[in-house]
């Protein structure tokens, strides 16, 4: 899982923001007393435990997993392993113009839904978003043939149409689920705003473990603390997560948004429950998610 927690936490962009001090505020007034984290996770848990929302997300599809799968044998060398990392992929060999307008997805339960398809063609761009530079380590892609994949969503583990993609010098596929997430439902209840927090957003899910009991985010913090936390409070229809730093150095440094990931252990297995985000009031989902593009 080391190579998917690396592609995950890939995509939080480190912004550099000016030096400041850090440190040096004493609280005053407005400063948020701790159990704040906790009273904002009651007001989402409660917003969205029983809402039409709760409902719009248990009745779609929802990945909890990465979009991509490496191959079996993977990988031969490092430099591979660097390419797969940042999406250097090289097109050598035709992809299939042509397939089914819609497919299933198909959950253990024996649920399903169908959704539209994505071709092959937008499924190579999303896995090859490294600029396809052969001056630089890469994959070379040789062709791709419809097939499928497992994948944890939100209603449990599932099986779902994926594009199979042969790499060069590689025995087994590159599978890259071939559908797109159902649209989010509007959430009952709104972010954090106009008011101080010691709450800081997450960035997405890494992923939920096969058991469900844990699941690991990528969590925000500066350059002048000593790292994220990350708290639950689990009801019978929702785990919110809620996410603070830790500490504070004093005097001057340089302010970054940072993000790495944290695994929490919950007291029993996620299963379909929503799992969101205290800062947003939204689901927490898979950052690469939205990043998908094309028909």
């Amino acid at each position: 899982m080391r190579t998917r927690t690396a592609r995950t936490v890939g995509l939080l962009v480190v912004v550099a923001l000016a030096v400041t001090g850090c440190g040096g505020d004493d609280g005053g007034g407005d400063a948020v007393r701790p159990h704040d984290g906790a009273q904002r996770a009651r007001e989402v848990a409660d917003a969205w435990d029983g809402s039409e929302a709760a409902g719009v997300w248990r009745a779609g599809y929802h990945p909890m997993s990465d979009a991509v799968q490496p191959p079996a044998d993977a990988f031969h060398s490092g430099a591979d392993k660097l390419a797969y990392g940042s999406e250097n992929f090289v097109l050598r060999g035709g992809l299939p113009r042509t397939a089914p307008k819609n497919a299933q997805v198909r959950w253990e339960d024996g649920g399903s839904l169908t959704l539209p398809l994505l071709s092959a063609r937008s499924a190579y761009a999303a896995v090859a978003r490294g600029g396809g530079d052969v001056g630089r380590p890469h994959l070379t892609v040789t062709g791709a043939r419809l097939g499928a994949m497992t994948v944890t969503t939100s209603r449990g583990a599932a099986t779902a149409p994926a594009w199979l993609f042969t790499l060069e010098g590689y025995a087994t596929p590159l599978r890259r689920v071939a559908l797109r997430p159902s649209p989010l439902p509007a959430p009952p209840v709104g972010p954090i705003r106009n008011r101080p927090t010691e709450l800081s957003p997450l960035v997405g899910l890494v992923k939920v473990a096969g058991d469900g009991r844990s699941v690991t985010v990528v969590a925000t913090h500066g350059a002048c603390d000593d790292g994220p936390v990350v708290k639950t409070l689990e009801t019978r229809g929702s785990v919110v997560l809620y996410a603070s730093v830790v500490g504070s150095k004093k005097g001057p440094c340089t302010s970054e948004l940072r993000g790495g990931p944290v695994t929490v252990t919950l007291d029993r297995p996620l299963g379909d429950r929503v799992l969101l985000d205290a800062h947003t009031g939204r689901p927490v989902t898979d950052p690469s998610t939205r990043f998908w593009s094309g028909k």
